[in-house]
């Protein structure tokens, strides 16, 4: 029988046999006998009755949902990570809601709006950008939140982040070990949380190293994206010559790779080439790429941790956790490198 707006309660438990009751209970996966559940199964689906989700959970207060908000879901480190918290998510018995909100924060804001009127019970959100406007709506917010990535000053949320201008040291260290005088960077967006902190982890690094910052061995790209990066690194090697180059992130030096390459240049011969994040395209790409790791599977894992652990008790006092980095060495920065972990 096809789905009609008869098909209520009322109806199941009459064909089912049962009290209105005993159909609340199987519907809202409350204990009842194997009979019972077989019934109101059968006559459910004969009827066509699906269960109003929304206002059940309204009425329990509970989605059984959690909502990941990344900028990019066509980024490997977010899709790893999805990946990640989906599994620890699901054991505990919820389901993950993945929005994908760029770098924009008006659309975090919309997105934060939404949830707060009852379509999740918590959200990991990892934003790039902080606006005074956000940072309002974060505190104001009655759902329980996780942030991956820096915190601005005043916002008291479970956190977690990765030390990325300690990941950028690492890499400008291993490039002077490996004699190169020459040391330029690629970010993303300086006006980003990761672009601010890598931009200040590279300067910093020069400047214990006695390197001097030169303006012109520095690019911002448009986005963290491969796109944006053939951007900057042709930008790059048109006011400058370096013999290696710090990427922001692994799709920013697989594009400066690309780039290098196309001026009949050599990697590492002529530009070794560091990025970040160790992804999955840092290790395929020919010659396979030094990279940072910025440990995104466990940052997730203990997001989606300490998400479970604010949901189980809401007064616990917050947590806020750094991953320390490590610098997997490939074939980018050293000739004939096989690799090995820093």
């Amino acid at each position: 029988m096809p789905p009609t707006k008869k098909s209520t309660l009322v109806l199941v438990a009459e064909r089912a046999g049962v009290s209105i009751a005993s159909v609340s209970r199987v519907m809202n996966g409350l204990p009842a006998s194997q009979q019972v559940i077989e019934r109101v199964r059968q006559a459910a689906d004969e009827l066509g009755y699906v269960p109003d989700a929304t206002a059940r959970s309204l009425k329990a207060g509970k989605t059984d949902q959690i909502a990941l908000a990344v900028a990019d879901v066509g980024n490997p480190v977010y899709a790893g990570m999805m990946h990640e918290i989906s599994r620890v998510v699901t054991k505990a018995g919820y389901r993950l809601v993945l929005s994908s909100t760029g770098i924009d924060p008006h659309v975090q804001i919309d997105l934060l709006s939404s949830l707060n009127r009852g379509f999740a019970d918590g959200l990991i959100l990892s934003p790039l950008r902080f606006t005074e406007e956000l940072c309002v709506q974060l505190r104001a917010s009655r759902l329980p939140i996780v942030i991956i990535g820096s915190l601005p000053a005043g916002i008291e949320l479970d956190n977690v982040r990765a030390d990325s201008g300690r990941g950028i040291a690492l890499a400008v260290d291993h490039l002077v070990e490996q004699g190169r005088q020459r040391i330029a960077f690629i970010n993303g967006p300086v006006d980003t949380a990761p672009g601010a902190a890598r931009l200040n982890g590279y300067l910093r690094a020069l400047t214990e190293q006695g390197r001097p910052l030169n303006a012109d061995a520095q690019v911002n790209a448009s986005d963290f994206t491969y796109r944006a990066g053939l951007k900057a690194a042709n930008a790059l090697l048109d006011q400058t010559t370096p013999d290696a180059i710090v990427c922001a992130n692994d799709l920013l030096a697989v594009a400066a790779m690309k780039v290098i390459f196309k001026r009949g240049l050599r990697v590492p011969d002529d530009i070794a080439i560091v990025g970040m994040d160790d992804t999955d395209i840092a290790d395929l790409a020919q010659p396979a790429i030094t990279s940072v790791d910025l440990r995104s599977t466990k940052r997730a894992r203990m997001a989606a941790k300490l998400l479970l652990r604010r949901l189980e008790n809401p007064q616990a006092p917050v947590e806020q956790v750094v991953i320390e980095p490590k610098l997997v060495v490939r074939a980018s920065s050293v000739s004939g490198c096989a690799e090995a972990e820093l």
